[in-house]
């Protein structure tokens, strides 16, 4: 058999190796082409819109819940709450990075996740997050910020509830044990891998079992084991400067984008969803407060204003992401006028001194938001739920999963709060109460006679 002619002598072979290498490599492109459209690709609009998000969250605790909660006491306190949200925000982001975002995002168990990412360990500038979706590619960074943000200003809200009466180091010491034993599990099983309120179906697509009832849950216990404060009910405890409420507010309805529209995690027509829901629902919700003050008490106040703001943004965000605009201001709607019956009804049924009513707006809100989720996600009523939705079957997952948040928030407020009295005890003395935490707890005042 004789060879073919190219290949009679080395000379053709070498002079063919070149065409064949090219003819190889056409060959293989297209395998190529695939493995690299398979690799991972980090979107920096994505990422510009996360770190935005992140800083609009901020935004929302300081100044903004600062400024809320410093308006709503009185003078002689006004520097006390302003350092407590500053500081509580500030050590609960220290800790996230310690061990919370590896507690609440590691592949642990259905209830806490696990310490492989300890202060951080093995996070790079290359690593990607486990987000709640894998089609989400953010860089993990992103993802670590933005989720601190979120765990600094639930404990911060607490803070509302004990406001003008708890020892500062008792504040610190008593946040740092509610995170870790309280805020980090309900995390983990509502958007950590293999979460167990997840499995069970729960919609919380931004908060309002993770952030508002378990922050409110919280300070109802702490209302309650604190004490009321000294004169309450025989003395005037109005709030010392509205204009800083409305600031407060303000900022909170600015930064509260972030926070919901943040959650879809990427810049496409979801966060625009979220943002307009969110619009929508506190537009709603004030516009609800300020007329039943009005049927009621014949003026509509100020104060009535920036609560209805805070309990529409509380309602719309579990279900921002879910719902179709409609959806968004019934919730916001209804979400203040069940918010109102919680500051005024609910509170004198409880007879706690929730001296800022963080359970009546933000346990109460958020609690009306979570079962509102399960009812206009559905897409007979506007939301994006798929066609066999089923509204009581979603609301009954709905309320399992608030029935969990409460229970296990309120035992772990519980045992933190008795902890921390043992320890130090939980109030300031009768004495410096009255002269004010400003110049008592911190020698200082915010108002120069």
């Amino acid at each position: 058999m004789k060879s073919l002619p190219l290949f009679r002598n080395r000379r053709g072979l070498l002079a063919w190796l070149p065409s064949l290498a090219l003819f190889g490599l056409l060959l293989l492109a297209p395998r190529a082409h695939a493995a690299a459209a398979a690799a991972p690709v980090v979107d920096k609009g994505d990422v510009a819109w996360m770190l935005t998000s992140t800083l609009l969250v901020l935004l929302m605790t300081v100044p903004g819940l600062a400024l809320f909660y410093g308006g709503l006491v009185r003078a002689k306190n006004v520097l006390s709450i302003l350092i407590q949200v500053m500081t509580v925000f500030s050590l609960i982001v220290v800790l996230w990075v310690f061990y919370g975002y590896s507690l609440a995002f590691g592949s642990g168990n259905a209830v806490i996740g696990n310490f492989g990412k300890l202060f951080l360990h093995g996070v790079t500038k290359d690593s990607l997050a486990n987000t709640f979706t894998s089609a989400v590619k953010l860089p993990e960074y992103v993802f670590i910020a933005f989720q601190s943000t979120f765990a600094g200003i639930t404990g911060a809200l607490i803070v509302g509830s004990f406001a003008e009466r708890m020892r500062f180091g008792a504040v610190l010491l008593f946040s740092a044990l509610w995170f870790t034993f309280a805020y980090l599990p309900i995390a983990h099983m509502v958007w950590g891998p293999g979460g167990f309120l997840a499995g069970l179906g729960v919609l919380d697509f931004a908060g309002g079992t993770v952030v508002h009832i378990n922050a409110g849950v919280a300070g109802l216990v702490g209302a309650y084991l604190v004490g009321p404060r000294v004169g309450l009910g025989h003395e005037p405890m109005k709030p010392h400067n509205l204009t800083f409420t409305m600031i407060g507010a303000a900022l909170l309805w600015v930064g509260w984008f972030g926070f919901n529209a943040g959650s879809n995690l990427e810049a496409n027509a979801g966060a625009a969803l979220a943002f307009l829901n969110t619009l929508l629902a506190t537009a709603a919700a004030v516009l609800a407060w300020v007329l039943i003050e009005g049927v009621h008490k014949g003026k509509s106040s100020m104060l009535g204003c920036a609560s209805g703001a805070v309990a529409g943004l509380v309602g719309i965000t579990p279900a921002c992401g879910t719902v179709g605009p409609m959806g968004a201001l019934a919730i916001g709607a209804l979400a203040s006028v069940c918010c109102v019956w919680g500051v005024s009804g609910l509170k004198k049924i409880l007879r706690a001194d929730d001296a800022l009513d963080v359970f009546g707006v933000h346990g109460i809100g958020g609690i009306t938001g979570a079962l509102l989720t399960g009812v206009f996600t559905a897409a007979s009523l506007g939301g994006t739920g798929a066609a066999d939705f089923s509204i009581v079957h979603q609301l009954g997952i709905q309320a399992l999963g608030i029935g969990i948040t409460l229970l296990w928030s309120g035992t772990v407020s519980l045992l933190a709060y008795l902890l921390v009295h043992a320890l130090f005890g939980l109030r300031v003395g009768h004495d410096a109460e009255r002269e004010g935490l400003d110049i008592t707890s911190h020698g200082e005042s915010a108002y120069e006679e």
